[in-house]
């Protein structure tokens, strides 16, 4: 699930650059935004800034969607890698807080060196504060950083790459930028594992009048512009397609009760929000809807299930026929 927006224009991949202060947080219904920051190397071009604690807030819930049956074909692929003497090493892009490194290191044996690319550099301090430090195997990990964006990765910027990963992306770009990024993937011949991208479906109980037309709003509200929303995932499959990669994917929805009830409460106030601003004609009824929903939520009455999906992308190896 992702209710974080993605800026059009220009994106370069830039030097790594000091934690800043964090700014005030919006007064926009919902979580993940905060003001705008100016985009790497863009002058006066601003980005959106996602506040950590609605990442810190999502962490559970991702770590207990993601598909742990996309792991054994990724664990052999890396076992059998050129180069496997040398330490794995992962570029995870859009880190946020570092969730993905936290999750997974864990999860695979062997020595591993974590790039953590994200646009916002107080982001990537409280990923490298939070990061994981030990493999399966009780083996090293270590973690730098890199400032900057995807939209114009190349293969050179994944060189020496054992695997890319990312979550919540796919969702938050355009047709273009997902060819940019197959193309950087598959031309750097490593696997990549990129996880939690929605796919349009929520599943509310108890039902209500109002929740296809809010989702309906709301994924509308993901495809504005350029963007593919809940589209990039079926994109992402015929991109890496296309350059001859082998595609797997997998479910990993969010499924939330009662004990999930503060990440319910502030997943429903970004939903609806991202609703009435595509709509704004639904304001006063689902100003209502969301007053019943959160009086759900707080009596431990309603239940979530937010669908995603992960996706293991195996391109072939550098160098092979």
């Amino acid at each position: 699930m992702s209710t974080s927006t993605t800026p059009t224009g220009s994106r370069t991949l830039t030097a790594p650059a000091a934690p800043q202060a964090p700014t005030a947080a919006s007064d926009t219904p919902g979580p993940a935004v905060l003001s705008a920051l100016p985009a790497p190397g863009t002058g006066d071009v601003e980005v959106p800034r996602y506040a950590p604690q609605w990442l810190q807030l999502r962490e559970p819930a991702d770590a207990a969607a993601r598909a742990h049956e996309l792991l054994d074909p990724l664990r052999i692929r890396l076992a059998n890698r050129s180069g496997r003497a040398t330490d794995v090493v992962v570029h995870d892009l859009g880190c946020g807080t570092g969730s993905m490194g936290r999750w997974l290191a864990p999860l695979l044996d062997g020595a591993q060196h974590w790039i953590l690319h994200d646009r916002d550099p107080y982001l990537l301090h409280f990923a490298t504060v939070g990061a994981p430090r030990a493999a399966a195997d009780g083996s090293r990990v270590t973690v730098t950083t890199q400032r900057g964006d995807i939209g114009r990765l190349t293969p050179d910027a994944l060189t020496g790459a054992s695997l890319v990963t990312a979550s919540a992306l796919l969702d938050v770009l355009t047709a273009d930028e997902i060819d940019t990024l197959a193309a950087a993937i598959v031309g750097a011949g490593c696997p990549a594992l990129l996880t939690l991208s929605v796919v349009g479906r929520v599943e509310l109980t108890p039902e209500h009048p109002m929740d296809k037309e809010i989702g309906d709003a709301f994924n509308a509200h993901q495809r504005r512009g350029e963007l593919l929303g809940p589209d990039a995932l079926s994109a992402a499959s015929e991109a890496f397609g296309r350059l001859g990669a082998s595609v797997r994917v997998h479910p990993s929805p969010w499924r939330l009760g009662a004990e999930q009830a503060e990440l319910t409460e502030e997943w429903l106030r970004g939903w609806v929000g991202a609703a009435v601003e595509h709509r704004p004609e639904l304001a006063d009824r689902a100003d209502t809807y969301l007053r019943d929903r959160l009086a759900a939520c707080a009596a431990g009455e309603l239940r979530a299930v937010i669908h995603h999906s992960d996706v293991l992308v195996l391109p072939r190896p550098t160098g092979e026929a």
